[in-house]
């Protein structure tokens, strides 16, 4: 049985390096019209320094300079909109193997004005270097350095799993982002995954630790994906251990909304 979405967790914003410019009255507008009822701009946050070249980092989040603007925006949303629909300000934050304490720095400085995060994993260290795994580039890098492909989906995982570990302060998110991006290019790198002891490792984690997961439909926009975040065995597992779940467009543009609509199945983990 299919449902209405009343709540989308995860936008991003014209302040989006790599996003369009569809501003963010739009979003809200769009939303409305959708018959939202709740929103969270989640922008991404800044990357610790160094993680890759000084070019890709700048398209990858944003700088601390353009915080207090997009703060600013929200909030001006946040009223122009209020009793029409419930806009939190947010970030989506990357978790970094090693780069933790700046991770915290980080969060500790802007918490305070956080209203809702998700954490998420777009690197993955492997003997001294940071690969993006959402990145063509790096993945084929990533496949001259490990035996297969299904090594670079075990260290995914794994790294998905330090990052719920992790001490990350008090503003930690509490909510995983796109739990299986590392298949973005399954349809290139077709596998059959088979560690499930590792996934249902993972969501016992995420089920003890009392996190919660983005349900993410942008891998349908994905020409190399064509299927959501979480999706498969993984799913199934977080359904069974009865982790809770968020819907999120990941939209980066105002048409991406509307892809909740219709390919999401109702369930009693929905928050």
């Amino acid at each position: 049985m299919k449902q209405k979405i009343k709540r989308d967790g995860h936008i991003h914003t014209p302040f989006c390096p790599h996003g369009s410019k569809d501003t963010m009255e739009g979003y809200v507008e769009e939303a409305i019209r959708l018959g939202r009822e709740e929103i969270s701009f989640t922008e991404h946050f800044p990357l610790p320094e160094g993680i890759t070249d000084e070019a890709f980092a700048k398209e990858c989040a944003l700088t601390e300079q353009v915080i207090p603007e997009y703060f600013h925006e929200v909030e001006q949303m946040q009223v122009k909109y209020q009793g029409k629909i419930k806009i939190y300000k947010g970030f989506e934050v990357d978790y970094v193997e090693g780069r933790e304490e700046e991770i915290k720095a980080l969060l500790n400085q802007y918490g305070s004005e956080i209203e809702d995060s998700i954490l998420s994993v777009h690197f993955v260290f492997y003997k001294g270097k940071y690969y993006a795994i959402d990145y063509e580039p790096d993945m084929e890098k990533l496949m001259e350095c490990l035996p297969n492909v299904e090594a670079i989906y075990d260290l995914y995982f794994k790294t998905l799993i330090k990052s719920v570990e992790a001490d990350l302060g008090p503003y930690k998110p509490r909510r995983i982002g796109h739990p299986s991006l590392v298949r973005i290019f399954q349809k290139r790198w077709p596998i059959d995954y088979v560690n499930l002891s590792l996934l249902e490792r993972l969501v016992q984690k995420l089920k003890q630790d009392g996190y919660e997961i983005d349900f993410n439909v942008a891998g349908l926009r994905k020409t190399l994906c064509g299927e959501t975040y979480p999706s498969g065995k993984l799913l199934e597992f977080i359904k069974q251990y009865k982790v809770p779940y968020v819907y999120g467009s990941d939209s980066h543009a105002i048409n991406q909304l509307a892809l909740l609509e219709g390919v999401v199945e109702s369930g009693e983990n929905e928050i």
